[in-house]
């Protein structure tokens, strides 16, 4: 049933209300979830004024619940939401009811709103319940957009989780072209929105039927709120959708993009003497993108000769293990469009491991209930061991739906390297039953030739989830074998055998209360060198933390934790990285192997804490101490760890980020340091308009080692492998420091210009800025034009 709209929502906040709309309502809380919305042969001006009388028959969306930190509740600021579409593209108009000044909003780049008041449209243009294309404005209409493809990674909880997510968050990385606008009101905001057919996937049926949800972000109270009465305890917060139903005629058209794009680079250095710079000008580097609607349901992308440099260089990591290695997430546009259909468990497929492609092509759509992607790349001869040959990577990836929330998958991977080759094979899946239950597992195997030599091994993964409401767990057993590999994906560490099981309760509180949501859970975790799991060793490491995570009302977070641990000696990793100095009065000092104690103990207390998003700031941070493992000699260390970001809105247009980790490791025996990491970093982002914007980032990376001992056993020194000879180790200390401009006009997604400047630099001595050194430098520019056909 659905209702006039003489009986709408109006918020008591609003001194003056819109005009109201005359087409059907529909109540997300009255369970109204069949929408049928109006089809108009219109063309309308995105100008986020919903004056038409497009808008005045729209159908409406309304009566939202709350959803986070608690479900259930009513809404406590009124939104309507106006869904209508024309031959070539589906229309949404958003009131958001709230007092003028709690709105929060920035001119900002695309897909920077998280910290602004935001709405969420997730279209599920296939129906499925397991995917969506999420659509996302600010007051203004700035933009963010992204995919949702369920998989069963909720995060949250733990040490550094924050009160535990009920549903995935999407993924941002790829861009749409679509029109927004909006503008601030005295009763709240409105926003006007316009989604063209060319820039969808959706299915080949004359008359069909779209999964559909809205989701309001309302910052001044730390709330999210949504359309469907979407319930925390649930394995799928796709499978509750709502359905806009009987889209007709949606004529797409012709989808052909092609995009040319130049790129010219220049390289600083020094010279090798006489204190000049060198800098090195590269020839102009033309090519392009083609992007082409086979069908409804399926895309092919081509590229020759891309330009893949990063607009903005990766952000530092400080890595707690040095056992495992670090990975960074895809920035490249090219491999971003459509990158939700190459996702596999445990990131076998990662195309970071692509370099600097001379060519790549990729189809990727969905046929019936089976997902297809399909990629083949040649990379340059830089990435190759060879340095002379071209490695190739074939990468398929299928996935077909089962039943209304599960999925079966296979992935195959190959590169190959001259005369070297990896192949990956995998078959994963995804079960869901009874609503708040799901199994996820995976099979995969290796096979890899090096010189002549090839090695198989294999991988197992399966994690058994409950997300209810009140109490939930997480579960995870993988094993990878020590010759696993994958030169198309991205493994952390082989070698290992990981179980982990992690109850979490969830308690709320009613409206209006202080406290919104206490978490507790226990973290149950132990890792196995992969040799011994099968031999019925002991677990290398061991982890027992005890964490709790609340929310507060205005959405403060304090979260605090006891994590308990006890790490084995490594002898993979140590044993041929040291040796033990032995002098000796008189004569040669002799090397000793290094076998390192056999268990660290650890204790170690957390405390983070989260602000709102105020007006003009919002401060996270993360605060450790205790006794930690010390990596650098294996021994037990005081541990000191400070991580805290602060984000500062100094007006709608300028926006400033500051971050800050410190790491610092003091050891037990004699509490003299051992090492210590700080990474201070500053970003201004000033938005000239929707369009353009300049951003300036510092980023200042100081790392100090002390000379290293046997400090756990015989407090020699240690040496370390340089070259054929072993070697004192530390003092050493390393700073660098980074800076880069950029001055960016970004109209539509594939529409460019870059003028940018990047420097690296050091200087001996942490943060003096005495002795400042330019180790390096490089102008560049891009332009590229994207032609919508």
């Amino acid at each position: 049933m659905v209702r006039h709209a003489a009986a709408r929502e109006i918020s008591p906040v609003a001194p003056v209300a819109p005009v109201a709309p005359v087409g059907a309502v529909f109540s997300g809380r009255a369970k109204q979830l069949q929408v049928k919305p109006p089809r108009f042969d219109a063309q309308i001006t995105v100008d986020g004024v919903l004056d038409e009388q497009a808008w005045r028959d729209a159908a409406v969306l309304t009566g939202f619940s709350q959803y986070a930190p608690a479900d259930g509740l009513p809404a406590a600021d009124s939104t309507q939401v106006l869904v209508w579409y024309s031959p070539t593209a589906i229309h949404f108009g958003i009131r958001a009811f709230q007092p003028k000044e709690t709105v929060r909003a920035t001119l900002a780049d695309r897909d920077r709103i998280s910290q602004d008041d935001n709405v969420q449209v997730y279209l599920s243009t296939f129906n499925d319940g397991r995917q969506a294309s999420v659509f996302m404005v600010n007051p203004l209409g700035i933009q963010a957009d992204g995919t949702l493809v369920e998989r069963g990674n909720i995060t949250g909880g733990g040490f550094s989780g924050g009160i535990g997510a009920a549903r995935e968050a999407p993924d941002l990385t790829p861009d749409y072209v679509f029109a927004s606008k909006g503008h601030v009101t005295d009763w709240g905001y409105e926003v006007e929105v316009r989604i063209p057919f060319k820039s969808l996937k959706y299915q080949s049926l004359d008359i069909q039927s779209w999964g559909i949800n809205v989701v309001r972000v309302v910052q001044y109270r730390g709330h999210e709120n949504s359309w469907v009465p979407a319930l925390r305890g649930s394995a799928t917060f796709l499978g509750q959708n709502g359905t806009l139903t009987e889209l007709s005629d949606l004529r797409r058209g012709l989808v052909v993009d092609v995009t040319p794009e130049i790129t010219q680079r220049t390289d600083g250095t020094p010279a090798t003497s006489g204190g000049a710079w060198n800098y090195s000008a590269g020839s102009p580097k033309l090519g392009g993108n083609l992007r082409w609607g086979i069908t409804n349901n399926l895309t092919m992308n081509g590229t020759i000769n891309p330009d893949f440099s990063q607009v903005e260089a990766d952000a530092g990591q400080i890595s707690f293990d040095p056992r495992a290695a670090l990975s960074y997430p895809e920035k490249r546009p090219f491999f971003l469009d459509g990158i939700e259909q190459f996702a596999v468990p445990n990131t076998l497929i990662y195309t970071r491991r692509v370099v600097q492609p001379v060519a790549a092509a990729k189809m990727a759509g969905k046929v019936g209930n089976t997902d297809i992607a399909v990629l083949s790349a040649i990379d340059a001869t830089t990435a190759s061991t060879t340095g002379r040959d071209n490695p190739l990577f074939n990468i398929l990836r299928l996935q077909r739906d089962i039943g209304p929330a599960s999925r079966i998958g296979m992935m195959y991977t190959d590169r190959i390297n001259g005369k070297d080759w990896n192949r990956v094979l995998d078959v994963d899946g995804r079960q869901v039953w009874n609503t708040i239950y799901s199994v996820q597992w995976q099979l995969a195997g290796s096979a890899t030739s090096k010189n002549g030599v090839q090695t198989n091994a294999p991988l197992w993964d399966t994690r058994f989830n409950r997300n209810g409401r009140g109490f939930s767990w997480r579960s995870q057993f993988t094993g990878i074998a020590d010759d696993f590999r994958t030169e198309s994906g991205f493994i952390s560490r082989a070698g290992q055998v990981h179980a982990a099981f992690v109850p979490r309760w969830s308690w709320f509180g009613e409206r209006g209360a202080l406290l919104e949501q206490i978490s507790p859970d226990v973290v149950m975790d132990g890792i196995w060198a992969y040799k011994n799991f099968f031999h019925a060793g002991d677990a290398r490491d061991k982890k027992l933390h005890f964490d709790i995570n609340t929310q507060w009302r205005g959405g403060w977070t304090v979260g605090g934790s006891l994590l308990l641990e006890s790490f084995g000696y490594d002898p993979a990793f140590y044993s041929t990285k040291y040796r033990i100095e032995q002098p000796h009065q008189g004569r040669a000092s002799d090397t000793l192997a290094f076998t390192g104690t056999p268990r660290l103990p650890n204790r170690d207390y957390v405390i983070t804490i989260g602000t709102p998003q105020f007006k003009y700031l919002s401060l996270n941070t993360t605060y450790i101490f205790g006794q930690d493992e010390n990596f650098y000699e294996w021994s037990s260390a005081a541990i000191t760890y400070w991580s805290v970001t602060a984000n500062i809105r100094a007006s709608e247009q300028l926006r400033i980020g500051l971050t800050y980790t410190l790491n610092d490791y003091r050891r037990q025996s004699n509490g003299q340091r051992v090492g210590r990491q700080q990474d201070p970093r500053v970003k201004l982002e000033y938005q000239v308009s929707q369009a353009m914007f300049v951003r300036v980032i510092g980023e200042y990376f100081a790392d100090y080692t002390s000379e290293l001992f046997d400090d756990s056993r015989t407090g020699l020194p240690l040496l370390q492998k340089v070259g054929t000879a072993w070697r004192h180790l530390g003092p050493v200390t390393n700073n660098g420091v980074r800076g880069e401009f950029l001055f960016a006009y970004k109209p539509t997604p594939g529409t460019v210009f870059y003028a940018g400047y990047g420097s690296q630099m050091s200087e001996p001595e942490s943060f003096s800025f005495r002795n400042v050194t330019r180790q390096n430098d490089n102008f560049f520019l891009k332009a590229s034009y994207l032609f919508r056909m």
